[in-house]
Order: structure tokens, then C-alpha cells, then sequence
């Protein structure tokens, strides 16, 4: 699974064994474990920071395990999950596509369409309906 968080905190414990393990904890309090150098490593990278993360989850009698398979830290501007660009861009994509048949000029369009072609039909639709959005999203 992925999910976009804020890494509240990196905590590194010694296991009895002798092993570490690094344990994730995002804004939300939820924990993430892992036992990977290079995992814990990327974790620390992004304490404080919002990061995209890879988790799995196993179930162990009455308890669930949340392991940590890897993390990615985002760019300081990037996005938040709630206002992802892509969300603009996938919703605009969605209307240029609902839009298709009267771009193309005819519904069903009277010979199959080139990809290329479609794409530059339903491109600069697709850029409207996102700068669209991003307007009457300024606005708010």
C-alpha cells in the first residue's frame, strides 16, 4: 500500500538480538516498522517532512504488523495529498475524455482515431479544464 504522510518522528531501537529497528510515526500516529538500514535511513531523511511511503501489513494473532518497505521524501513544495495536482490533472483527463466524441466532431467519430491525434485533440482540452480548476481553486 501507499499513502503520502508527515513524518512526525524516526525512532531507532535495539532489538535483544542485537538487530535495529526503526520505527516510523506520521502526524496521524501511526506507526511503520522497518528492520532495513537503507529504509530507516530514508526515514530519517524525511523526519519533519512529508514523504510517500510503502507499507504492508501482517496479521499476527490479535496484533496487526505494519512493516515500512520503503520511503520516499517529497519535495519540500510538493503538494499535499488533499490538494494533489494530480487529482487536478487526473479530473481534467477525465472530462477531455467525456468530451472526446464532440472534440473529435463526430459521436461515434466516423473512423478510428490515431492515438497521436486523440491526444493532440484532447491535450489542450485537458490543460483548460486543469487551469480551470486551479482558477476556481485560487479563488476559494
Amino acid at each position: 500500500m501507499t499513502r503520502e504522510v508527515t513524518v512526525q518522528r524516526v525512532e531507532e531501537h535495539q532489538t535483544r538480538s542485537g538487530n535495529t529497528r526503526w520505527v516510523l510515526r506520521d502526524a496521524d500516529g501511526n506507526e511503520y516498522t522497518t528492520f532495513k538500514p537503507e529504509i530507516g535511513a530514508r526515514a530519517r531523511e524525511a523526519e519533519g517532512r512529508r514523504a510517500r511511503i510503502e507499507y504492508h501489513e501482517t496479521q499476527r494473532g490479535n496484533w496487526t504488523n505494519v512493516y515500512l518497505d520503503a520511503v520516499e521524501p517529497l519535495e519540500e513544495d510538493a503538494p499535499a495529498v488533499e490538494g494533489d495536482d494530480r487529482a487536478v490533472d487526473e479530473t481534467a483527463w477525465s472530462t477531455a475524455i467525456e468530451a472526446a466524441p464532440w472534440l473529435l466532431g463526430s459521436q461515434p467519430p466516423d473512423r478510428e482515431v490515431a492515438p497521436e491525434e486523440l491526444f493532440e485533440k484532447l491535450k489542450p482540452f485537458k490543460d483548460l479544464v486543469a487551469e480551470d480548476i486551479g482558477d476556481a481553486d485560487d479563488a476559494a
